[in-house]
């Protein structure tokens, strides 16, 4: 069944997006786009789509009040290239389809991510799974070189083995995390949505935050309606416990009757606002 074209997302269309030293994010093809979701949501008006300020708002209503399903009628086909320690993050996103290229079939290639001397840090102190303070820089540069000797002595080993006749399936399994690997990713909207959301967030791994930046800028083409509304109400938006919420309701009733005037919000920001907290 044929689809809509967009014109921002047909310019994109097999670009190789550069992440990293040696990675890309490529669209492949995408399946729909904002007018797709509004159709899915109205269950076919008969009149098309309406005015797009309209379909913005729709669109606006369905993300803040969880109506996910109509998100679900697009998608987006990447290929993506990128060292195995982030490809593993990616497929803990289980909503997705993939197709990943096989060592057991093909010869790896003598690629692997290094990273910058900028990227070396220390063990974050408060966060057991992240990065804190950066090296310095002749101990940094030590690092990379280091991972740099550790990789090619590898992958002379692996090229060795394989020019030997030993099993690929065999050879392989001594490559390292910083090997890189390419796979066919598709995945719909809202599902990406929820990808974004976490590899976005700034206590995601820099490496995979990467990807995901690059591929919200290239989505933000196929469907820059959803992705303008995802940006105001689920990325920069923020969610707060039982007990926050009453502190933020007292502070609100503590400054008296708001208007759009005393409180810089659009009418309809406010009103949703107090309708939060029930303050209506």
């Amino acid at each position: 069944m044929g689809h809509k074209r967009v014109e921002e997302a047909e310019k994109l269309l097999d670009v190789e997006v550069d992440v990293l030293d040696k990675g890309f994010v490529r669209l492949v093809d995408y399946f729909g786009d904002d007018s797709r979701i509004v159709e899915a949501a109205r269950v076919s008006y008969g009149k098309g789509t309406k005015s797009k300020r309209e379909d913005s708002g729709l669109i606006d209503y369905l993300l803040k009040n969880s109506h996910t399903s109509p998100f679900e009628m697009v998608e987006v086909l990447f290929h993506i290239k990128a060292p195995l320690v982030v490809s593993r993050q990616l497929v803990r996103h289980r909503t997705a389809s993939l197709n990943e290229i096989s060592g057991r079939y093909s010869v790896m290639k003598d690629e692997a991510y290094v990273p910058s001397k900028d990227r070396v840090c220390k063990q974050a102190t408060n966060n057991k799974q992240g990065s804190g303070d950066p090296f310095n820089c002749v101990d940094a540069a030590l690092v990379v070189k280091e991972f740099q000797e550790e990789q090619e002595s590898i992958f002379c080993n692996y090229n060795e083995y394989i020019e030997s006749g030993m099993a690929r399936e065999l050879a392989r399994i001594n490559l390292p995390l910083s090997t890189y690997t390419e796979w066919y990713w598709k995945i719909d909207i809202n599902n990406l949505m929820k990808f974004l959301y976490l590899r976005l967030d700034s206590h995601a791994q820099w490496e995979i935050r990467q990807y995901a930046e690059a591929m919200y800028n290239i989505v933000k083409a196929v469907c820059p309606l959803t992705m303008q509304s995802f940006d105001r109400h689920i990325l920069n938006g923020v969610k707060v416990s039982k007990a926050q919420k009453e502190f933020i309701k007292d502070a609100i009733q503590d400054l008296g009757t708001l208007t759009p005037e005393n409180s810089g919000l659009s009418e309809k920001d406010l009103k949703d606002l107090l309708a939060k907290f029930g303050l209506e």
